[in-house]
């Protein structure tokens, strides 16, 4: 008997039929706060470490606020609120207030869609600014990485009297966590710094992926360098799978984050008994899914979850096409994500732009057959090195039948229906 699933796609959903037995890999139930404004503006007076907010604005201080761009689901609008209501009522003039969109090495935010994230009359009223990773000017140079390359944050961040970070915290495809430091780097970071952190060799360690903070390289240098660029006020916050409030979290930025984190992990950290034939995973629906390149969290969260050899189907609608900046010609240089990746394992590779998405879309493939269900057309889909979907269920049906034909036995089906809100991991065996 078919079960009807629903996928975060885009804005609307995608409703497809899976066979009874299929298994969802969702989230663990968390309650949405009732009062989202109310918990905001109870957490800037009542932080888990550090001051009230109100006790560190005062007027004259110029205050720079780093937010996430649209790439990120955040309820930017509700925070921004909440901080501006706190330092207005501290003395601190609106001509005195920067917001910082992070944009990490994305591409800058129009004017629409940042009134889509901040609200209109912020727009209107608020200094605000795109980051472009390479503007030189705008960076100022604050240490040195282990590798040797220039750690490089924003000036008018390192300059302002008080910096605030706000974000969410997620389960991310190679920083273990998102939010905390990841606000500063690759946040308001330049393209070297970026490069750097994100070379073939971080991404390839096998602490670098999802829900792993400790021992990760990449989530301990965000971590350090977001330290190292001056005290800030973190303000965070966790979601489920409808983009409802469920924790607030601020305060000094480890603590804070480590709190938010602990909560993450209860609600997303999903135990599976073993992997499945055929996984059909999603990136979370819009913002998220708006391209390939964002998309492919999605693809390597639920290879986490696929046996060797089998098939995984992402649905994504990808109404920006592949995606900004290098990632579409890095897959169109090459043969495939494979070859790319064979080419990074050698002693002689220098860190290309945006090739660490190839890289983990790579990985995924050399586990098995990542399929792809967007807007893109068939020869769009083939362009990426992906097999074309044209219909979720009867791909699924199709998989499914030749499994079954093949190994004598019904193919095991497993579906996440939010993408990396949910991290799988293979239970351990019990102990005898």
């Amino acid at each position: 008997m078919p079960r009807t699933i629903r996928l975060a796609y885009g804005r609307t959903g995608l409703d497809v039929a899976f066979p009874d037995a299929a298994e969802v890999i969702a989230p663990h139930e968390q309650p949405p706060l009732a009062d989202p404004p109310a918990a905001v503006r109870e957490a800037l007076r009542d932080p888990i470490a550090g001051p009230p907010l109100a006790d560190l604005a005062a007027p004259g201080r110029r205050v720079a606020i780093v937010t996430s761009d649209l790439t990120r689901p955040v309820p930017n609008e509700l925070l921004l609120k909440a901080l501006l209501e706190t330092l207005h009522a501290s003395g601190v003039a609106v001509e005195d207030v920067l917001i910082i969109n992070g944009t990490g090495m994305h591409r800058g935010n129009t004017d629409e869609e940042l009134a889509e994230m901040y609200g209109e009359e912020i727009v209107r009223r608020y200094r605000i600014v795109n980051h472009d990773s390479r503007e030189a000017s705008a960076l100022r140079r604050i240490a040195t990485d282990p590798r040797g390359e220039p750690v490089l944050i924003r000036r008018d961040y390192l300059d302002a009297d008080l910096r605030i970070v706000t974000g969410f915290i997620e389960p991310h495809l190679f920083a273990g966590y998102s939010g905390g430091g990841k606000g500063v780097m690759p946040g308001i970071a330049g393209r070297e710094t970026v490069m750097s952190n994100h070379s073939a060799s971080m991404v390839g360690n096998p602490n670098a992926t999802f829900g792993i903070s400790e021992g990760n390289p990449i989530f301990e240098e965000m971590r350090r360098f977001g330290l190292l660029a001056g005290d800030c006020f973190l303000l965070n916050v966790t979601m489920d799978a409808e983009q409802r409030v469920t924790g607030v979290f601020a305060g000094g930025l480890a603590a804070a984050h480590d709190a938010g984190i602990e909560h993450c992990r209860r609600q997303a950290i999903v135990e599976i008994d073993e992997p499945y034939d055929i996984v059909v995973t999603t990136n979370g629906g819009y913002p998220a899914d708006l391209d390939l390149y964002q998309s492919v969290k999605g693809i390597a969260v639920a290879a986490r979850a696929l046996r060797p050899g089998g098939h995984l189907i992402l649905a994504a609608e990808c109404i920006e096409g592949v995606g900004h900046g290098e990632y579409g010609n890095l897959l169109a240089r090459h043969g495939s994500p494979l070859e790319l990746l064979e080419a990074m394992r050698g002693s002689d590779w220098t860190t290309l732009e945006e090739q660490w998405q190839v890289q983990l879309q790579g990985l995924a493939q050399e586990r098995g057959t990542v399929w792809l269900y967007s807007s893109l057309d068939e020869a769009g889909t083939r362009a990426t090195h992906l097999r074309y979907c044209e219909d979720v269920s009867a791909t699924v049906a199709t998989l499914a039948s030749e499994i079954e034909e093949r190994e004598g036995r019904p193919a095991t089906i497993g579906v996440l229906p939010y993408g990396q809100q949910a991290a799988p991991v293979v239970r351990e065996p019990a102990l005898a």
